[in-house]
């Protein structure tokens, strides 16, 4: 499902670029274990690198396991926090991998890489005449247009006008160009429709779309899923037991994680969650809503969905209120006469908006099935409010002054208040009938074809077999590549 076959004469112009521009690639298996396997001469520069610096040494921090700083940050453990029970309100433990901490302050890096390192190392993409375009609700044009930069590529970012402010001035520093297209996070079509726009206008481009490269897949079920794993094994004790992972629906591509624990854990869960402004998965339905950069009204092409359990559906009311919660000080204030840790207090900042609605669907999960303090729920951060300040400023602006009593209130109503509705558990004809949306988009609009959808679903294990198997087969092109270029 990922072609890893060889274009010749191409392959030599991406190998001479990387050459020229003292490019070295990671492999899945040094962004799995980084500490291990990153050659040493790429930790001397490392020590002297900043965490978003458009130097090609960050390609080995498209890792979970980055020392937490901005500057000179080598190895350590996978990043995450357990989020305090008195916040949840519920026993189970809740686990959050930490994406804060990779290059750009999320973990799509890491899902663009995975779409655009199989085609450099393969020389399906020529870097020194292609542009690479990116698709996004956010953070993955951002990780996409990063990754480029230090792969010597040009790039074209396509996202929603409506994101945040922050998103656009940051992508102005490392796109060639930027395109805002109409609507917010919920306006996905708008994306693809400007996509099929420059297919037809441009001759030099290759388009990186995140909702149905499977390399975004893989990364999340190698690299991701291994994380989780790393850190369920130093959490649980004797008595704990993994329970499920929870994540918002997205590109689909952070969900691979979730098959990955399943095939080690099969009795494991996978949440799926959603903004109920917006309940395609639940109901069909549509609208806009506030969860930036999960991107909905359609179901990803790389979506797994007969291997997904639940639906969870999150009011965005929630998310933005406990987004203030967690940033005024009257919040911090609140937090810590209820028992918070000043430690913890400080970790806040590494929650963004849609790490607040996976926060919140791991509450609604444990409530759902009743669950003691001896379960673990992973989820992720995937980004922190590095990119949202904008977003506190205007509630505050907007609803004016935030005291001790509006964070009481946010805690009990948002928080500790979230119940069992707009939940489901998915039957067999359930998952059926959320696999068959995708005949809509990506049949009708973007021409994929209904064998393959029918693939996923009937030829289940060979299909998504296939692809969880690719990994070693794609670091023997980025060894081969490297080898090529002589820098090791």
């Amino acid at each position: 499902m990922i072609d890893l076959t060889i274009h010749e004469e191409k392959l030599k112009k991406a190998v001479a670029r990387a050459k020229e521009r003292n490019i070295i690639i990671p492999t899945f298996k040094q962004m799995k274990n980084p500490e291990r396997y990153t050659p040493e001469k790429i930790k001397e520069r490392l020590k002297k690198t900043g965490l978003w610096d458009v130097d090609s040494a960050n390609l080995f921090r498209i890792t979970w396991k980055n020392e937490p700083k901005k500057q000179g940050g080598l190895f350590g453990r996978v990043n995450y926090v357990e989020i305090p029970k008195e916040i949840t309100g519920v026993k189970a433990r809740i686990v959050a991998l930490v994406g804060k901490w990779f290059p750009t302050g999320a973990h799509k890096v890491g899902a663009s890489f995975g779409c655009l390192a199989p085609r450099l190392v393969t020389g399906q993409f020529d870097p020194t005449s292609q542009k690479a375009v990116w698709p996004s609700t956010g953070n993955y044009c951002r990780g996409g247009a990063y990754n480029a930069q230090l792969l010597g590529c040009e790039s074209i970012a396509i996202l929603p006008e409506g994101m945040s402010p922050e998103r656009f001035e940051w992508l102005k520093t490392v796109a060639g160009e930027v395109i805002g297209t109409p609507g917010t996070e919920s306006n996905v079509k708008e994306i693809y429709d400007k996509v099929w726009e420059l297919r037809k206008t441009r001759d030099n481009i290759v388009v990186f779309n995140q909702f149905d490269e499977f390399g975004n897949h893989l990364w999340h079920y190698e690299v991701t899923g291994h994380a989780m794993d790393e850190v369920l094994q130093e959490v649980c004790g004797e008595k704990d037991r993994y329970f499920g992972v929870v994540l918002t629906s997205g590109s689909g591509g952070t969900l691979g994680s979730g098959d990955y624990l399943k095939d080690k854990y099969p009795w494991s869960k996978i949440g799926v969650g959603e903004a109920l402004q917006c309940p395609t998965l639940l109901w069909n339905g549509f609208g806009a809503h506030r969860i930036e950069g999960i991107g909905d009204k359609h179901v990803p092409w790389i979506h797994n969905v007969k291997n997904t359990d639940m639906v969870i559906d999150i009011d965005d009311a929630d998310s933005m209120a406990m987004i203030r919660l967690f940033n005024e000080p009257a919040g911090h204030e609140y937090l810590r006469k209820n028992g918070i840790t000043e430690q913890f207090i400080e970790s806040l900042p590494l929650i963004g908006i849609s790490g607040a609605a996976n926060i919140l669907m791991a509450v609604k999960m444990a409530k759902y099935y009743e669950l003691d303090e001896h379960n673990v729920i992973m989820t992720v951060l995937t980004d922190s409010m590095e990119m949202y300040g904008s977003r506190v400023k205007e509630m505050a602006k907007e609803m004016g002054e935030y005291n001790e009593m509006c964070a009481a209130v946010d805690h009990h109503r948002h928080i500790l208040g979230v119940g069992i509705d707009y939940m489901q558990e998915l039957s067999y004809y359930d998952r059926k009938r959320i696999h068959n949306l995708k005949y809509y988009t990506w049949i009708e609009q973007q021409g994929r074809s209904s064998d393959e959808l029918n693939a996923q679903w009937y030829d289940y294990d060979e299909y998504w077999g296939s692809i969880h198997g690719m990994a070693d087969a794609i670091d023997e092109r980025i060894d081969e590549f490297n080898a090529l270029t002589g820098l090791l």
